[in-house]
């Protein structure tokens, strides 16, 4: 799992201990499983947030995780043009890599560790897929794609694109050194990462060392998400259970807690656990394939505009290959 590595975490900055006599730990309210699913042309995905209830997601609509798989020659996958409005997303790359490309020009690689950050706004046209290099030599795909709503407000903003490098992630740890933390967006304990976002939220990526633990500060007004990417540990000062797959949704309060098992299987060196919440915008939800608004007008409009070509045009190049 390449993303970002450091030789030294006790070189980092270190995430104070917050004061457990003025800080309310979090609660584990409930633990699901993704169900495995297929996306795009046919790459496998965990859907993260099946069963949760929409109250404890808000602001975010859905989530996969890519993979991990390892593809043969000629078979790594991606997805066709298609549209969105509404919302933003996010593509993070842990292994492997992905081409993206929109109809505002924005565009790139996104590989090992780093994020690209699509706000769809009114209407946009994307495609993401493997390069050829990786469709003819095959490889190792691993990664996330989230989807974080937009307020009315903003619904209808322009399209915007983000490139978000992986040396540009913020790198913290925990006062012992166990916890590397990338800070992909928000902020924790005071410390920024590098995505700007229209919707207040905080992603980080935590690789958690076998024994090691965290207590981390966490905004009171967001809600709070734990997803296990990989390995074996536990979250809560409950020290409920939380492997590869499986997301925790953790209750109110100011702080908090995961932490490794001690002994992790042959396939991995650490936990490694995606760390998410947001301001809830507690608007109605009104949300079908590509688009995430508020109403079924809303969404009937976006079929319309989107049908008649007002959502954005595949460039020439594209259309002519």
């Amino acid at each position: 799992m390449p993303a970002v590595r450091v030789d030294n975490n006790l070189l980092l900055e270190r995430i104070d201990i917050p004061d457990p006599t003025t800080n309310r730990p979090r609660p584990v309210l409930g633990r699901t499983t993704a169900p495995q699913a297929f996306e795009g042309e046919g790459f496998p995905v965990r859907r993260a947030f099946a069963g949760i209830a929409t109250e404890y997601l808000d602001p975010f609509i859905h989530m996969d995780q890519m993979g991990e798989v390892h593809y043969g020659p000629g078979e790594p996958k991606g997805t066709a043009w298609h549209p969105h409005r509404g919302f933003e997303t996010v593509t993070y790359m842990i292994d492997g890599i992905f081409e993206h490309q929109d109809s505002i020009g924005g565009g790139g690689i996104i590989q090992n560790g780093a994020t690209q950050w699509m706000t769809a706004g009114g209407g946009i046209l994307h495609i993401e897929r493997p390069p050829e290099s990786l469709v003819i030599s095959g490889g190792l795909f691993h990664g996330f794609q989230l989807w974080v709503n937009l307020p009315s407000a903003k619904k209808m903003i322009a399209p915007a694109y983000q490139d978000i490098r992986a040396d540009q992630v913020t790198l913290l740890t925990s006062p012992d050194g166990g916890v590397l933390v990338r800070v992909i967006a928000g902020s924790i304990d005071g410390h920024t990462g590098p995505g700007v976002t229209q919707t207040p939220i905080t992603l980080a990526h935590l690789t958690i060392s076998p024994g090691a633990s965290i207590t981390m500060p966490w905004d009171p007004s967001y809600n709070a998400l734990a997803y296990g990417i990989s390995g074996d540990g536990f979250v809560g000062q409950e020290n409920i259970e939380l492997s590869t797959g499986q997301l925790a949704v953790l209750g109110d309060g100011e702080t908090i807690t995961l932490s490794a098992r001690a002994s992790q299987d042959e396939r991995h060196d650490a936990f490694d656990v995606l760390l998410l919440g947001g301001q809830p915008i507690g608007e109605p939800v009104a949300a079908y394939g590509p688009f995430v608004m508020n109403t079924r007008d809303e969404l009937r409009q976006a079929f319309e505009d989107f049908q008649a070509g007002r959502l954005g045009t595949i460039p020439a190049e594209e259309r002519s290959s």
